[in-house]
């Protein structure tokens, strides 16, 4: 049990906000110094794991993409269209992006979207232009907690619906880890139990927009009027 103290680890070094590769090479280190193993094979190890999964740095590839897209104006036309259209405000359309990023993400579409590919450059100039066209424009303040809300909206979406796509690596993991324990178990069966989990998040999370939405409609406070001088 000593081994699972690297969670612990994680636990608390994101708790107090330190960086977070440091946060997991030092769980990583606590678990491999629990398992038996030297500084030299957990290095190893991360050099393994990094060497089979080299298709994660493709993401790198859409960056450039991105830029030239957005320096032809990509954010300000995506602010345009949303204007145009009535009805639609800052949470409604992050709860329409929300199931689109759930769907997708549970039929194993994962890297279709994101936070390079559309949070950015697309969600979150349609979120900002939809608050401006139903509230006025918004403050600085108010334009940053919409693009946050933006990335967390994409964050809760894929966090809570890559395990219902049985071939996920997170799947497999929690598979072999069971075997090894000599629990065996299904990878279908994880599926389906990360479907409620999903649809709670879904729930709670379209609640917060929601309720974003009320924040965003409500009028700014008006300023103290200055004193004046005898």
């Amino acid at each position: 049990m000593l081994i699972l103290l690297g969670v612990a680890v994680i636990v608390v070094g994101f708790a107090i906000r330190l960086n977070p590769l440091l946060v997991v090479v030092a769980a990583a280190l606590t678990s491999g110094w629990f398992a038996g193993l030297s500084p030299l094979q957990v290095i190893a190890a991360f050099g393994k794991a990094f060497n089979e999964n080299r298709f994660v740095s493709a993401a790198y590839l859409v960056l450039p993409l991105v830029g030239v897209l957005e320096r032809a104006g990509l954010r300000e036309q995506a602010g345009r269209i949303i204007g145009r259209l009535r009805g639609v405000s800052a949470g409604r359309l992050l709860i329409s992006y929300m199931v689109f990023r759930q769907l997708t993400t549970a039929a194993g579409l994962q890297p279709i979207a994101g936070h390079a590919q559309t949070i950015r450059p697309i969600v979150a100039p349609m979120a900002e232009a939809a608050a401006e066209a139903r509230d006025g424009p918004p403050a600085p303040a108010t334009r940053y907690a919409i693009r946050a809300m933006a990335s967390a909206t994409d964050n809760v979406a894929v966090f809570f619906s890559e395990d219902i796509f049985v071939a996920m690596g997170s799947v497999l993991l929690m598979v072999g880890f069971l075997t090894s324990a000599r629990i065996v178990l299904d990878p279908i069966h994880l599926s389906v139990w990360a479907i409620p989990s999903a649809l709670a998040a879904f729930a709670i999370h379209a609640t917060r927009l929601v309720l974003f939405d009320r924040r965003l409609a409500r009028p700014a406070p008006a300023a103290a009027p200055e004193a004046v001088q005898p």
